[in-house]
């Protein structure tokens, strides 16, 4: 399963590298941004190699402006939404953010020339939600087959990503399941605390995190 998680991140952290011009086809995107991103991933080994770090700077500038964060980390808070306050909801999504480029820089530390085949298909102007699937090649490994979620913005048109599945897991559905109890139990002042503590711990791949 860590294999798995592995590579679902990682071509979710290599899914937007294109800019919102492209976020009016989810299809388009996907297929243009990931195959972006490998190339780039290529060109700046030597780089990484010498300061994983920089991995953050990556994820920071070519993920997180198409990534419909504050959508996700609002489903991650659950029914616990309205006990909470619009300051408290604020730091949360921060943490939540930072969160999300420790674990995709994790992703991206494991790159090992994995290669992507996105799916094709079409949406109308009336769609609001997009399943785009994709398949994970690596050599001499079992293909994995995975899905993109993608919800378009009511305002401005874009689409973005904002959860994947991967063998019947959502990864929006785990994190729900893990945090939102946490949220019950501790309030959601510890738990953002407990997440900006996460993104202090040095740039690791998955594959080799304990």
């Amino acid at each position: 399963m860590k294999k798995v998680l592995m590579s679902w991140l990682l071509v979710f952290s290599g899914l937007f590298a294109l800019p919102a011009m492209a976020a009016e086809d989810p299809y388009q995107l996907v297929d243009q941004v990931a195959q972006r991103t490998f190339d780039r991933l290529k060109q700046e080994q030597g780089e990484i190699s010498s300061n994983p770090e920089h991995l953050r700077i990556l994820v920071r500038e070519e993920m997180l402006p198409a990534v419909d964060v504050r959508f996700s980390a609002f489903r991650v808070i659950g029914n616990q939404l309205n006990k909470t306050t619009a300051e408290q909801r604020e730091e949360f999504v921060k943490a939540f953010s930072d969160y999300l480029v420790v674990t995709y820089a994790d992703a991206l530390a494991a790159y090992k020339e994995q290669t992507v085949k996105i799916g094709t298909g079409s949406v109308t102007a009336e769609d609001k939600l997009a399943t785009v699937p994709v398949t994970v090649f690596e050599p001499n490994k079992p293909e994995i087959k995975l899905e993109f979620k993608l919800r378009k913005n009511s305002r401005t048109g874009e689409w973005k990503v904002f959860d994947m599945i991967a063998e019947g897991i959502s990864l929006l559905s785990a994190k729900q399941s893990e945090l939102s109890g946490l949220i019950r139990q501790k309030g959601i002042d510890a738990v953002s605390r407990q997440l900006q503590e996460l993104t202090n711990k040095p740039v690791t791949p998955l594959e080799t995190a304990q």
